[in-house]
């Protein structure tokens, strides 16, 4: 038994890569300056390293750096761009749709605005986790004014069909909004080929630092317009105010950098490592994997076991490993991931399931050995209970 559990929650956050972190000390001892200090040599440092990341950042996603506006997460990056939106265009309309499966930083400020007095339709997912595009077509409105669908589920993996997404909502003049915090660096993005016209992202989930973020924000072609949420000192165009946090931000752009240049190769090691784990765990009956099977993350695998305790499983399973049972940002709650309930699970399914976020970090030793005591644990649980 190792000294520590074995990591595979990557979809909560992950270890920042000592490449990364090599990049970024300096920045807090030596080339510390403020970037908006444009007077002298600290602050045109700080500025030139800024501008850096947002040029890879732009790269990445098939943008210009002018269209990056860093957040402190994606987080509020997702609410930049949803009440920035509606704020900024609710004399068009007061219509927003998102979907059912969507993160609580998406789904919540929403609900907000329907305080407000928005209207808010939330979109059933098919039981992979895909959205029914004619039901999304049927559900735009005169008065929609944005669509919001993440790109990557952050429970379950499954990949939304941005460009299909893109192109209706081009067609009829409606912003489109995706939460790729999960996506950037592990899926190819392009704005342009998916008319995509806000994406949020993070560096915490991509082997960089927590607390930093950026919002893309369409330029041209269309312009669009987002009202700031946060103000004081004009930051970010405007957009975004506040003193930008340098050494976040080069970590950022290097953890981009190298998820790029190691996609296709990490992918592939990481596919394989998560169906060697699915081809173990699938022997035990009553296995349920949640999402689609081929149209997800790499290194995701989403699963709930039948005729056991949700509780009792993650207690089990904790001297082994790190998993978690649904979103981090929720997993304070006790209600039951609204991830799989909205898949049709039945309350005590969504308890009994288990999200492996499989990592750059992991090997096949440590996937076999996850498969052998999670094997191990359900044959006890299940004896327990009476049930073979």
């Amino acid at each position: 038994m190792p000294l520590r559990p074995i990591y595979l929650d990557c979809h909560a956050t992950t270890a920042v890569d000592e490449r990364v972190l090599a990049t970024m000390l300096p920045y807090f001892t030596q080339n510390f300056g403020n970037p908006s200090s444009i007077s002298h040599i600290y602050g045109w440092e700080a500025e030139a390293a800024v501008k850096q990341t947002r040029s890879i950042l732009a790269d990445a996603i098939n943008a210009t750096p002018e269209e990056i506006v860093f957040t402190s997460g994606a987080t509020e990056a997702n609410n930049l761009a949803i009440k920035g939106v509606a704020e900024a265009y609710f004399q068009k309309g007061q219509h927003i749709i998102t979907v059912a499966t969507e993160h609580s930083a998406v789904l919540d400020p929403c609900n907000y605005l329907k305080t407000l007095g928005f209207k808010i339709t939330i979109l059933p997912v098919e039981k992979d986790g895909i959205i029914n595009l004619n039901e999304l077509e049927k559900a735009l409105r005169p008065d929609t004014i944005l669509v919001s669908v993440m790109a990557a589920n952050n429970e379950i993996g499954v990949l939304q069909p941005l460009a299909e997404i893109g192109k209706l909502c081009r067609s009829q003049e409606i912003v489109f909004h995706t939460d790729a915090a999960q996506a950037i660096g592990k899926i190819p993005l392009d704005v342009q080929a998916m008319k995509i016209d806000l994406m949020s992202l993070t560096a915490h989930k991509v082997y960089g630092p927590k607390g930093i973020g950026a919002l893309y924000v369409r330029r041209r072609n269309p312009r669009v317009q987002i009202a700031p949420q946060q103000h004081g000192g004009g930051h970010e165009r405007g957009m975004r105010s506040g003193t930008l946090y340098t050494p976040q931000i080069v970590g950022f752009g290097k953890a981009v950098e190298i998820a790029l240049e190691e996609q296709d190769t990490e992918s592939d090691r990481l596919r394989q490592l998560t169906l060697l784990l699915w081809k173990q765990l699938s022997q035990l009956p009553g296995i349920h994997l949640n999402g689609h099977p081929t149209q997800r993350l790499a290194g995701n695998l989403n699963i709930s076991v039948e005729k056991v305790d949700g509780s009792a499983l993650l207690l089990g399973l904790q001297p082994v490993m790190a998993v978690s049972s649904g979103s981090a940002c929720s997993s304070a709650t006790t209600a039951p991931s609204h991830v799989l309930t909205a898949l049709g699970h039945s309350e005590q399914l969504a308890y009994a399931s288990v999200r492996f976020g499989i990592g750059r970090f992991n090997t096949q030793d440590e996937i076999d050995s996850v498969a052998e005591h999670f094997i191990s644990t359900v044959q006890s649980l299940r004896k327990q209970t009476n049930f073979l």
